[in-house]
C-alpha cells in the first residue's frame, strides 16, 4: 500500500476496525489465503444476517463486491450527514451538543480519510465550540484546515489575527484594484461613471460578499477587519477603505446581522448617509438626523468620531455632501440668503470637514471635530455665489437687444483670493472642485476656461486626483465639440493636464483616456503636438504605454493612405473607406 493508500485507512486501527494493512498481515502469515480472505471478509463485512444469502446473486451478475460496498457506504454517510444536521437543531441546546461531540470524539480519528472526512467536518461546523485541542489539530494541517467549513473556521480565526489577515489581505488588494480599474476605465461617460452604481449594488460586489460571510456574526472578526481597514487608511492614505469600512457594515445591516449592527455605534448613522448617498442628496429631514447623531456624542465617547470621520471620508459619502453643497449654494442665490444664515450648508460642511479630516484625527488619535474656518463661510462661498450670478447677468445681457456699446464679454478674470482658497484650504478645494465639475456638466465653457487656472495649483493636488479626473473627463464629453477649437485644447491640456503629465503618472493615464474618446474632434495640429507630448518616457509604466499604443493605432486608421491623397480615383472603381469618425 503506498502513501494514497495509507491516507485511504487514516485512523481505522485505533477504532479497533481492520485496514489493509492488517489484510496484508493476514495473507503474509497464513497457509490457506482462500479461507483467510473469506474469513476476513466474514469478520469485516456488512453484518446482516439476511445479507449472506442475497450476495451470491450480486455475484452472478457480475457486480464486484466494492461496488456493493462502495452504495452502500455511501447511502450510509448520506444518512449520517442528515442526521447530524438534524441533531444540531433538536432537542435542548446542551444535549444536542453533548451528542454532537460525543460524536466527534469518536469519529475524529478518521478525519483524514477522505470517505469520512465530510462527517467529520459536517460535525464540527455544527458545534459553536469545537474544542481547542481539534481546533490546534485541525490549524496545523493544511489540507486539513482547506477543507474545513467557514464556521469552523470563524472559531479560528478569532483567536489567530495573523492567520485571519492573511485571509482577507489578498480580498483588499483586489478590492482596492477593482476601484482603481473603475476610475481608470476606458468607458468614458457622463451618464455611468464611478459614482453611478447605487449602495445596494456595490454591496453585492465579490469582495464585501466573501468577507461578510467570512464574519457571520462574530464581532470579533468584525472589529479585527475594522482594524485592518484603519491601519491601511493610515498606512496609504486610500480613502477607498472607507468606503468598504461602510459597505461592510451596511451589508451586515441588509442580512439584519444585529449581533454586530446593535454594538457598532456607526450603524444608524451610517444608515442614514447610505440612504442619502442612494439619493446623491442630503435632504432636510436626514440632515436633522445625522446632525442629532453628531451632537450626540458624549464626553468621554468621542472616540466614535474616529469612526464617524472615516464613514464621512468615504469618497461616495464627500460626493454626496459635496453636491449637495452646490444645489444649497444655488438655492441661495434665488433666495438672496447668505452661507451664514443657512443651518443646512453649515451642517454639510461640517460633515464635510469631519470626513476631510479623518486621516488626521485616526493619526493623531485626538478625537475632536476639526474647527471650520470662519473664511471658508463669509468669504469663499460668497464667492462661488457671485460666480453663478455672473453667469446669470451673463446671460440675461445676451438676450437683451444690443446697443452701441456691443456685447458684453464674459468675465475673464477670477478673484486671486479664489486660487488661494483652493490651494491653502481643502473643504474650499473640494466644493470649488465640484463646482468646476458643475459647470462642465452644464456645458458652460466660458465659465469653465475662466476657473480652469486656480486648477493647477491646489490643495494636496486635489485636481489631480483620480476622482476628480474621472469626473472631469467624463463631464467634457458634454463639450466635446469645443475640442475643435485651438483655444480651448491649449487652455485645456496646455494650461492644465500638460503641466502635471511628466510628475504624476495618473494624469498622463486620464488624458490618454481623454483622448482614446474624442481624438476625432480635436483639431488635426493639436492632436499631432499632443501626441508628441504625450509620447511615453522609459520611466513610464504598462499601462501607459499600453493606452498610448491604442491611441497611436486609432491614429494610424484614420490617417488616408498615400494612394488616396494623390489619386482621384475614378467613379467605377469603388471608394476606398475610411472609417469615419462614429466608428471611433
Amino acid at each position: 500500500a503506498g502513501p494514497g493508500q495509507a491516507a485511504m485507512y487514516a485512523g481505522l486501527q485505533e477504532l479497533g476496525v481492520a485496514n489493509g494493512e492488517d489484510l496484508k498481515e493476514t495473507l503474509t502469515n497464513c497457509t490457506e489465503p482462500l479461507k483467510a480472505i473469506e474469513q476476513f471478509q466474514t469478520e469485516n463485512g456488512v453484518l446482516l444476517p439476511s445479507l449472506q444469502s442475497a450476495l451470491p446473486f450480486l455475484d452472478l451478475h457480475g457486480t464486484p463486491r466494492l461496488e456493493f460496498h462502495q452504495s452502500v457506504f455511501d447511502e450510509l454517510r448520506e444518512k449520517l450527514l442528515e442526521r447530524v444536521s438534524a441533531i444540531a437543531l433538536e432537542g435542548k441546546v446542551e444535549e444536542r451538543y453533548k451528542k454532537l461531540e460525543d460524536l466527534l470524539e469518536k469519529s475524529f480519528s478518521l478525519v483524514k480519510m477522505p470517505s469520512i472526512q465530510p462527517v467529520v467536518m459536517c460535525v464540527m461546523k455544527h458545534l459553536p465550540k469545537v474544542p481547542e485541542k481539534k481546533l490546534k489539530l485541525v490549524m496545523a494541517d493544511k489540507d486539513l484546515y482547506k477543507a474545513c467549513a467557514v464556521e469552523v473556521k470563524r472559531q479560528i480565526w478569532q483567536d489567530n489575527q495573523a492567520l485571519f489577515g492573511d485571509e482577507v489581505s489578498p480580498l483588499l488588494k483586489q478590492y482596492i484594484l477593482e476601484k482603481e480599474n473603475t476610475l481608470f476605465s476606458n468607458d468614458i461617460s457622463v451618464l455611468h461613471n464611478f459614482f453611478s452604481p447605487s449602495p445596494k449594488t456595490r454591496r453585492q460586489g465579490e469582495v464585501v460578499q466573501k468577507l461578510t460571510q467570512m464574519i457571520g456574526k462574530n464581532v470579533k472578526l468584525y472589529d479585527m477587519v475594522l482594524q485592518f481597514l484603519r491601519t491601511l487608511f493610515l498606512r496609504t492614505r486610500n480613502v477607498h477603505y472607507c468606503t468598504l469600512r461602510a459597505e461592510l457594515l451596511m451589508s451586515l445591516h441588509d442580512l439584519e446581522i444585529s449581533e454586530i449592527c446593535t454594538v457598532d455605534p456607526c450603524h444608524k448613522f451610517t444608515w442614514c448617509l447610505d440612504a442619502c448617498i442612494r439619493e446623491k442628496f442630503v435632504d432636510n429631514k436626514r440632515a436633522r438626523e445625522l446632525q442629532g447623531f453628531l451632537d450626540g456624542v458624549k464626553k468621554g465617547q468621542e472616540q466614535v468620531l474616529g469612526d464617524l470621520s472615516m464613514i464621512l471620508c468615504d469618497p461616495f459619502a464627500i460626493n454626496t455632501l459635496a453636491l449637495s453643497t452646490i444645489r444649497h449654494l444655488q438655492d441661495l442665490v434665488g433666495q438672496d440668503t447668505l452661507p451664514r444664515e443657512s443651518p443646512d450648508l453649515l451642517l454639510l460642511l461640517r460633515m464635510l470637514s469631519l470626513g476631510q479630516g479623518a486621516w488626521d484625527m485616526i493619526d493623531s488619535q485626538v478625537f475632536k471635530e476639526p474647527k471650520m474656518e470662519a473664511e471658508l463661510i463669509t468669504k469663499f462661498l460668497p464667492m462661488l455665489m457671485s460666480f453663478v450670478v455672473d453667469d446669470h447677468t451673463f446671460n440675461v445681457d445676451q438676450k437683451l437687444p444690443s446697443e452701441e456699446k456691443g456685447p458684453i464679454p464674459y468675465p475673464s478674470t477670477i478673484p486671486e483670493a479664489f486660487t488661494k482658497f483652493l490651494q491653502e484650504n481643502r473643504i474650499a478645494c473640494e466644493i470649488g472642485l465640484y463646482y468646476i465639475l458643475h459647470i462642465t456638466k452644464q456645458r458652460n465653457k466660458n465659465a469653465f476656461l475662466r476657473l480652469l487656472p486656480a486648477l493647477v495649483e491646489t490643495f494636496s493636488d486635489l485636481a489631480f486626483s483620480d476622482i476628480f479626473l474621472h469626473l472631469l473627463t467624463g463631464n467634457l464629453t458634454l463639450l466635446g465639440d469645443e475640442f475643435a477649437l485651438e483655444e480651448f485644447c491649449t487652455n485645456l491640456f496646455d494650461g492644465f493636464f500638460l503641466t502635471a503629465c511628466s510628475r504624476k503618472e495618473n494624469v498622463h493615464r486620464h488624458v490618454l483616456r481623454l483622448l482614446l474618446h474624442l481624438h476625432h474632434k480635436v483639431a488635426p495640429a493639436k492632436l499631432e503636438s499632443l501626441q508628441k507630448a504625450l509620447e511615453p518616457t522609459k520611466q513610464s509604466g504598462e499601462a501607459v504605454k499600453e493606452l498610448y499604443n491604442q491611441l497611436t493605432e486609432k491614429l494610424e486608421l484614420r490617417k488616408p493612405s498615400p494612394a488616396e491623397v494623390t489619386e482621384t480615383p475614378s467613379m467605377e472603381l469603388p471608394l476606398p473607406t475610411v472609417p469615419t469618425p462614429a466608428s471611433r
